[in-house]
C-alpha cells in the first residue's frame, strides 16, 4: 500500500465527513453520522479499487462484499431512524459540550469517526492493492462462507429486533428470542465476524494477514467502548435483564445457561 493511496483516502474521507458534519449541523440531528458509517468503507473501497486498477477475483470479491454490507447496514439504519428525535448519545453530547458542541463534534465524532473506519479498512487496503499478486484462491472461498455467517447474524438479529420493537406489547421488554436466545448482541457478533471473513480473502495476497488487526481492533470497540458497553449500561434498566443476561452470552453465540 502506497503513501500516496493513502494520502488520497485520508483526504477523501475529510472531505467525506466534514460534508456529513455539514449536514448534521443544517439538521440539527448528529445522529445521521450513524447513519453514514456503512458508507464510509464503501468510499474508501471505491478509492483504492480507482486507483489500483486491479481488478480480479480478489479486490471485486472484497468490493461487493464491503458494497453489500454497507449499503444495508446504512439502509437499515437510515429507515429506523427515519422521523425519530436524535439519539440519546448525542443529546448528552450536546449537554456536556455546551456552546462548543459544533466544534468539539466535528473532531470528536466525526473526524474520529473517519480515522477509525480507515483503521478498520486495513484489509480492504491490501486485499485490493496487493491482489495483482495472488498466492491462493481458498483465502477467498473460506472468507466469503465466513462473510455470509456473519452477515446472516447481523441482518437477521437487526430484523428479529425491529420486528420485537414494533410491537406496542413489547415496549420496556427484552427481547429473549431467535438469534437473541444465544447471545446479547447477535447484530454485533456478525459485523465482527464479516470484517473477520474480509480479512481472511485478504490473506490471497502477501502480507495479507496484516489486516486481522482490523477486525480485532473492532471487535474491540464493540466489546469495550463503543457497542457493548453502551447497550448493557442501557437494556440494564429493563426488567428481566438481569436474569437474560445472566445465562445468555455476551457475544458469540452459545447455548443458553440453565
Amino acid at each position: 500500500m502506497s503513501r500516496m493511496l493513502a494520502g488520497i483516502a485520508i483526504i477523501c474521507m475529510i472531505l467525506f465527513m466534514s460534508v456529513i458534519w455539514m449536514i448534521a449541523v443544517k439538521l440539527d440531528n448528529y445522529s445521521i453520522v450513524d447513519i453514514i458509517w456503512g458508507l464510509t468503507f464503501i468510499l474508501t473501497t471505491i478509492v483504492v479499487l480507482l486507483y489500483t486498477k486491479n481488478y480480479n477475483v480478489v479486490s471485486i470479491t472484497l468490493a461487493a462484499l464491503v458494497f453489500i454490507w454497507g449499503m444495508r447496514l446504512s439502509i437499515y439504519l437510515f429507515t429506523r431512524n427515519a422521523g425519530k428525535p436524535e439519539d440519546y448519545r448525542y443529546q448528552d453530547m450536546r449537554k456536556k459540550w455546551g456552546t462548543k458542541v459544533k466544534q468539539t463534534a466535528f473532531v470528536r465524532v466525526f473526524m474520529l469517526q473517519g480515522t477509525v473506519s480507515l483503521l478498520f479498512s486495513l484489509g480492504i487496503f491490501l486485499g485490493i492493492s496487493k491482489s495483482d499478486t495472488i498466492l491462493s484462491i481458498w483465502p477467498v472461498y473460506i472468507g466469503v462462507v465466513v462473510w455470509i455467517i456473519g452477515f446472516l447474524f447481523e441482518s437477521i438479529g437487526d430484523s428479529q429486533l425491529r420486528t420485537f420493537i414494533q410491537k406496542p406489547a413489547n415496549k420496556g421488554k427484552v427481547i429473549t428470542t431467535g438469534l437473541w436466545k444465544y447471545t446479547r448482541h447477535p447484530n454485533y457478533f456478525g459485523e465482527a465476524t464479516q470484517w473477520f471473513g474480509i480479512s481472511i480473502i485478504a490473506c490471497a495476497v502477501p502480507f495479507g494477514w496484516i489486516s486481522f488487526i482490523s477486525p480485532l481492533l473492532l471487535t474491540f470497540f464493540l466489546l469495550k467502548i463503543s457497542g457493548v458497553p453502551l447497550l448493557e449500561k442501557k437494556n440494564s434498566q429493563k426488567p428481566g435483564y438481569a436474569e437474560y443476561a445472566a445465562k445468555t452470552s455476551v457475544f458469540v453465540p452459545m447455548p443458553q445457561k440453565n
